[in-house]
């Protein structure tokens, strides 16, 4: 009897320390991220990663409030590492809350812009999207173009359609023009834009350029990922939209064009913080960008990488001259003064 309890003894310590070591091995090896992204591309690079470092990627999906709202209610019981987001200023939004944490990189301050990057290094660009002019060559020649500010002018009245007033891409654009211009210049821009618009704001962008197809408007406001996947769509009318408008970018004699970014963080209590740090290097990386810019028709953040075929095609462009952390702080005051001045 006293062999017996002793085999039992060994046997359940010998389990209980197996069980430790294995959460232990699997804690080290993996890395979960809350994105808001939902691209093949990204589902390949996760797995592409795995396959390199032994690193299990875990994706949890939703919207970005969604995912901001999941870390702020399981504070230090969240699962997630890393969270990845399509713009700037929700970056901003969750960096207030304190939901992420500074990290150092050498791979990451060689490998993205520091213009790209949040100043406190709570948050690192991954791909960027201009916000540009489609126009319709057969009703809008290119001469007629120059800046945002250009489409106050009474020719534009009823030719300009544009998503909503309570979308990101749109509050971090004017946030931009607040940090540039101020407000004061930046009301009188929303007010001349909307007295302009050919209808009210419905819909996304891919919206936006059917509507000028349609002959609804002959400009939209909108960012350049649409146009690269609707010239590679499986529907043979969003090809036909995407080849015949033609794209402008903006203010390119004076303040650079708009542009927003995806961008990842890694989570204040993060369990796998030097996975986390892994996994956005990796994402920042020459092959990684490449397979952002090429599959996705996204602008790399890293500047040893080309853009796509199709993005070249449309020419070089200068882009807006300031931290994107700009649009966090000035997101909230766009808001509201898109809705004080009629942008529904």
């Amino acid at each position: 009897m006293k062999k017996i309890l002793l085999f039992l003894s060994v046997f359940t310590t010998m389990v209980i320390l197996t069980g430790c070591t294995l959460g232990t091995s699997e804690g080290d090896n993996t890395v979960t991220v809350y994105s808001e992204r939902h691209y093949d591309t990204d589902q390949l690079l996760f797995d592409q990663f795995e396959q390199e470092t032994g690193i299990k990627v875990n994706v949890v999906k939703a919207s970005a409030d969604e995912l901001i709202n999941k870390l702020e209610t399981e504070g230090e019981d969240t699962s997630a590492d890393l969270l990845i987001i399509s713009d700037a200023g929700r970056l901003h939004l969750a960096k207030e809350k304190d939901l992420l944490q500074s990290i150092s990189s050498e791979t990451l301050e060689d490998n993205i812009p520091s213009n790209y990057q949040d100043a406190d290094n709570q948050w690192f660009g991954l791909t960027k999207r201009a916000r540009v002019l489609v126009y319709h060559p057969d009703r809008v020649s290119v001469d007629e173009l120059s800046t945002y500010e250009s489409l106050l002018d009474s020719k534009w009245a009823n030719r300009i359609v544009v998503r909503s007033g309570s979308n990101i891409y749109n509050q971090s654009l004017i946030a931009s023009f607040i940090a540039i211009n101020g407000e004061e210049e930046t009301r009188t821009f929303i007010n001349g834009l909307v007295n302009n618009f050919s209808r009210d704001p419905e819909g996304n962008d891919r919206d936006q350029a059917k509507a000028v197809m349609a002959g609804i408007a002959d400009i939209a406001i909108m960012n350049t990922y649409y146009m690269g996947k609707m010239a590679n769509s499986s529907d043979p009318y969003e090809v036909e939209v995407a080849n015949k408008l033609k794209v402008f970018f903006p203010n390119q004699e004076t303040t650079g064009t708009h542009i927003n970014i995806s961008a990842a963080g890694v989570t204040k209590h993060s369990e796998n913080k030097e996975n986390a740090i892994k996994l956005i290097e990796f994402l920042s990386s020459i092959e990684a960008q490449s397979t952002f810019a090429n599959a996705n028709y996204e602008y790399p953040v890293n500047p040893n990488v080309e853009p796509a075929d199709l993005l070249k095609s449309w020419g070089d462009f200068i882009a807006q001259d300031i931290n994107l952390t700009q649009l966090g702080v000035y997101s909230s005051q766009a808001a509201i003064i898109m809705d004080e001045e009629g942008w529904k």
